[in-house]
């Protein structure tokens, strides 16, 4: 997703068409899907039409409709984003609710790719014993995936009794086999540094940490007793009361980082204002909160907001804050996702400056 976001927030283009829509992991309530998303088709077919030349918009109307067919909805998580101009066609599924919605702009919304990084806590859960090694990918108290190949790994090397009755070799066959796990786990990181939460006994744990390349990259506890054959979902279960419990330690001190800007006088809160921070550089972080959306009009090069019905105009940006999100993220800032009502004397939206 990492890298999605980074090659997305990049793309200008005159018609980046995004469409976001909630979506459902099981039958029969995926079958609904297929027809939200063709739903969603049609109103950007209608915004297309009514703003574009009519060559130019067929083909993009077509490009939607192409990617819609490669979508199987048997595989839905929360969410599906399609992203579609004249040389992008791809779509994300996500572990998040988001608010249904088509965005026609110069660039794609990437805002919900933030929120899924940022506020859904992504996670490996490696189920660890001295026999076998299982993987897991996690979001919150839910199984993304289980890894295969080369998952799950078995510890072939411990079959010779004469060497199993050494306390020394014993020990050495284990720390060889933990190496070679914490390889592929890393491997598999490449892409996106994920946490890990080991799933062992606690003695396995500490072992595991004395091989471990990357050990900032493991949780500083285990989820301990021994789940070798345990369902993916039960494991995940058990393991998510740990990592919320990170999780609310992290949110907690980013609320704390933002109480502090307020005090200090290192917070915005005028849109204008934090444009023009963004642009300089000074802004660090922009704090949101969820499900908080505002079309607006640049206009003599300040943005003027405009009401919901608007959204759908010629020239309106559909969502301005995610047009703020974006730039900043390209000038090395970040972003928080806040619950309803925690910014509710700021409309919702404000940024803490770097000095």
């Amino acid at each position: 997703m990492n890298m999605m976001l980074r090659r997305l927030k990049n793309i200008i283009s005159e018609n980046a068409i995004t469409i976001i829509l909630n979506t459902h992991r099981t039958l029969p309530d995926n079958q609904k899907d297929s027809l939200l998303l063709k739903n969603l088709i049609k109103e950007a077919e209608t915004r297309l039409l009514a703003d574009m030349d009519k060559r130019e918009a067929e083909s993009l109307i077509q490009r939607l409709r192409d990617l819609e067919e490669t979508i199987d909805h048997r595989q839905n998580l929360e969410s599906l984003i399609l992203f579609v101009n004249e040389n992008t066609a791809e779509y994300v599924r996500l572990p998040i609710a988001v608010e249904d919605r088509v965005i026609i702009d110069k660039t794609f919304a990437t805002r919900d790719l933030i929120r899924a990084m940022h506020m859904e806590a992504s996670y490996l859960v490696l189920v660890l014993s001295q026999q076998k090694a299982r993987l897991i990918k996690a979001s919150n108290d839910k199984v993304i995936q289980e890894f295969g190949d080369p998952f799950p790994i078995e510890n072939n090397q411990m079959v010779n009794r004469a060497e199993l009755s050494n306390a020394s070799r014993l020990t050495n066959l284990i720390s060889e086999f933990y190496n070679q796990i914490d390889k592929e786990v890393n491997q598999l990181r490449k892409e996106n540094k994920l946490p890990v939460l080991i799933c062992s006994e606690t003695s396995q744990y500490h072992e595991y940490l004395k091989v471990a390349d990357e050990k900032n990259s493991i949780y500083d506890q285990c989820l301990s007793g021994n789940h070798e054959n345990a369902k993916a979902h039960h494991i995940v279960t058990e393991a998510w009361e740990i990592v919320k419990k990170h999780v609310i330690e992290k949110n907690n001190a980013r609320k704390a980082e933002l109480q502090k800007a307020i005090s200090s006088g290192k917070f915005l809160s005028d849109t204008n204002e934090i444009w023009q921070g963004i642009q300089q550089g000074s802004v660090q972080t922009i704090f949101i909160e969820e499900g908080n959306f505002q079309p607006a009009k640049w206009i003599d090069g300040h943005i003027t907001y405009v009401s919901p019905e608007m959204r759908n105009g010629k020239s309106v940006v559909d969502d301005i804050y995610d047009e703020l999100i974006e730039a900043n993220l390209r000038q090395g800032g970040d972003t928080v996702f806040l619950p309803k009502g925690e910014l509710t004397d700021f409309n919702g939206f404000g940024a803490v400056t770097r000095y």
